[in-house]
């Protein structure tokens, strides 16, 4: 059984920094097991290996829980400068590292054809180290290859994912749809592969990359006006969008935050964003997510937290009728605590579309 240690929140946490990345090889980084081998996951190598099958080690946001498995980690780092001192001088803390850990994060994942799929040979599974930060039908190029290679060219259609009976949304980030359907599952995290039987009344079809782009750039404009009344955006020329874009797609974390770092900014004056670009997913409902205008800075000037956040936009996370808190707030894999700064949040652990996903989950009885 896993067990979670919280650390005691200080009353001014400091912005934490990161220990090495852990970006893997890119974007799609995985294959079949060696022959004679056991049939587990490949165990990831070098900086990759904090995304290892069996789990990650413990790390800290200012004054986190210990990330779940699959999720970034981060280690605590002294600095002479607290957080809410780096946001009140209106520019992003110096906190690259976090970044990058966000950025590198991996899912150890075992792709596995569907049984009732109709092929000529045995299909073998197929391993990947995916992205958090990425979309699943951008990254799995080399998972429908290797499928499609042993089934039949007439039985191939559209390809879609499930897991334990779940379609798998390809518009939602992938960190996302682990930390929402599978952050207390043992690893490597085991999806369907579907060819045929498309789910139309769960999932948007996506025909190619341009959806995916489409999709990206929308969320990415939405945000802006939130934060900026779009008036960052709309300054940016085609170009820096274009870069934007393909920064993601090649898993570039330079080229993507060399444009990015612009729509992180705000005027000294401001203190931070207009409005805080967020989505709150609920595993137990429904409901897509939740979504609402909400402000950093409360009236009185001082910060709002994501306590705050949650307590505005769905209370019953975090003060359950029975006293019992019997959920998980997570985001990138991380449960962090409720004094932290949403605009710290906002800036450092938004994906690349520049919104906070927010995942609320049952807590584990184990």
């Amino acid at each position: 059984m896993r067990q979670r240690s919280t650390p005691r929140p200080a009353r001014r946490p400091p912005p934490p920094s990161a220990s090495a990345a852990a970006p893997g090889s890119g974007p799609e980084r995985g294959g079949r097991p060696k022959p004679g081998g056991s049939g587990a996951a490949p165990e990831p190598r070098g900086r990759a290996a904090h995304a290892r099958v069996g789990g990650a080690a413990p790390g800290f946001l200012p004054g986190a829980a210990a990330p779940a498995r699959g999720g970034p980690q981060f280690q605590p780092k002294k600095r002479t400068r607290s957080t809410c001192a780096s946001l009140l001088l209106g520019r992003m803390t110096d906190d690259k590292d976090v970044l990058r850990d966000v950025w590198f994060g991996r899912i150890p994942t075992c792709f596995t054809l569907y049984q009732d799929e109709i092929t000529e040979r045995e299909a073998e599974p197929y391993y990947l180290l995916l992205p958090r930060i990425s979309y699943l039908t951008l990254v799995t190029d080399k998972v429908k290859k290797h499928f499609q290679k042993v089934m039949r060219q007439e039985e191939i259609n559209e390809i879609w994912f499930e897991y334990e009976g779940t379609p798998l949304k390809w518009h939602y980030p992938i960190g996302l749809l682990f930390d929402l359907h599978a952050s207390n599952t043992a690893l490597p995290w085991n999806i369907t592969v579907h060819f045929k039987n498309f789910p139309e009344k769960d999932l948007l079809h996506c025909h190619s990359k341009d959806v995916i782009e489409a999709h990206f750039m929308a969320c990415i404009k939405e945000a802006d006006a939130l934060k900026h009344k779009s008036q960052v955006i709309n300054e940016m020329q085609k170009k820096d969008h274009k870069q934007l874009w393909m920064g993601l797609q090649n898993d570039k974390f330079e080229q993507f935050w060399a444009i990015n770092r612009k729509l992180m900014e705000y005027p000294p004056e401001d203190n931070g964003f207009r409005y805080i670009p967020f989505r709150i997913y609920q595993a137990t409902t429904e409901r897509p997510f939740i979504q609402k205008l909400f402000r950093p800075i409360a009236s009185g000037g001082q910060l709002h937290t994501l306590g705050d956040l949650l307590k505005d936009v769905c209370p019953s996370a975090i003060t359950p009728e029975d006293g019992e808190k019997k959920t998980q707030i997570m985001i990138h894999g991380i449960e962090p605590m409720l004094e932290t700064p949403i605009q710290w949040l906002s800036e450092h652990m938004s994906y690349p579309d520049n919104f906070l996903h927010i995942s609320i989950i049952p807590r584990p009885t184990d």
